[in-house]
């Protein structure tokens, strides 16, 4: 039983390295990344200035904004949003290694309630 539980472990080691390091899934991931920063920076807020506002405002705060939304917020982003997708694929296989452990036990005829007294 032990073995087995270690084996189903190493797998899973594995599995979640080659998640975060592995050249196998990167094209997929790359473009998953890409997806959710362009969607999340085509949903950047827009701010309307009240009709009284002096244009030399409006127009740094535009330039701000153009400049943060084109150099700054992108590689951060990516990088967040990176991580955001490994932690879910791990999230996603250590579900698949306690389906596995919990198959064990039941392959095994055990029980996970304590025995009646």
């Amino acid at each position: 039983m032990k073995k087995q539980f270690g084996e189903l472990l190493h797998r899973y080691k594995i599995e979640a390295f080659k998640i975060s390091h592995g050249n196998e899934q990167v094209q997929e991931t790359t473009r998953e990344i890409l997806r959710f920063t362009e969607e999340a920076l085509n949903n950047a807020y827009h701010y309307h200035f009240r009709e009284d506002a002096d244009p030399q405002h409006v127009e740094t705060f535009t330039t701000i904004k153009n400049y943060t939304l084109d150099a700054l917020l992108p590689p951060v982003l990516e990088k967040l949003v990176s991580r955001i997708v490994v932690v879910e694929k791990q999230h996603e296989q250590l579900v698949k290694l306690v389906g596995e452990i919990l198959e064990t036990l039941s392959d095994e005829g055990l029980r996970l309630d304590p025995p009646a007294e």
